[in-house]
């Protein structure tokens, strides 16, 4: 049995009133601490996959099981329980709240589940001295770079200790430099903090920090050689 395994996932969308679909049957298995890289062109469903994967949307049919619990058997408040407990998100757009400063933001998964502030602020704190912005807590995302801004929303994802980080683009939004060192910290801390990981990228450097990668084309997903 795999940490993570999806069978026969599809899902349709209705656009312009034609019926779209984006995942088409899609198997897939993740083994526990693999890092694994989905790649393929624009609109292939790669996002969508990760927002199943993570229970942000639910498929047409097909399952999603961790450790062989079915995901989606689960009422939404216990896949809301799932997801806050067990996966941290990183998006190409790092979504950071303005008024907040970073500390506060890598803070506020800890802050909604009702963690003492002393303890989120601590914990907030130790992760971003770990990601190298330590003289950067008091700032807010304004005041950050791009890249700044980015290694923020992944010490937001990875501050309530999560198993499994699901990555939509992370570097898509950043220059070639910036995106080749948040690559090293995402693979760092994949080894360091015993994740798993599922990266969707269309950029050669992350899928080749990973373990394996797998192409989606028409819906599925095939190996690559």
């Amino acid at each position: 049995m795999s940490f993570i395994e999806a069978r026969g996932l599809s899902k349709s969308y209705t656009s312009e009133e034609r019926r779209v679909t984006v995942l088409n049957g899609v198997d897939m298995d993740v083994d526990e601490g693999e890092m694994v890289a989905i790649v393929g062109s624009s609109g292939v469903g790669k996002s969508t996959l990760m927002h199943v994967l993570g229970t942000l949307d639910v498929p047409d049919s097909g399952s999603v099981s961790f450790e062989g619990n079915d995901l989606f058997s689960l009422p939404e408040p216990g896949r809301l329980a799932f997801r806050n407990e067990a996966i941290g998100f990183v998006f190409q757009f790092h979504h950071l709240l303005p008024e907040f400063t970073a500390l506060e933001n890598v803070a506020m998964p800890l802050f909604i589940a009702r963690i003492d502030d002393d303890t989120a602020l601590r914990r907030a704190r130790e992760i971003l001295a770990d990601l190298g912005l330590s003289d950067r807590v008091d700032h807010r995302p304004s005041q950050l770079s791009g890249g700044e801004q980015q290694r923020v929303a992944v010490g937001r994802a990875l501050v309530t200790k999560p198993r499994v980080v699901l990555a939509d683009e992370p570097t898509g939004n950043l220059d070639n430099q910036t995106s080749g060192e948040l690559v090293e910290i995402l693979r760092r801390l994949h080894e360091e903090r015993g994740l798993t990981s599922v990266i969707v990228t269309h950029s050669e450097k992350v899928a080749g920090i990973c373990d394996r990668v797998l192409y989606m084309e028409d819906g599925k997903l095939a190996t690559g050689s």
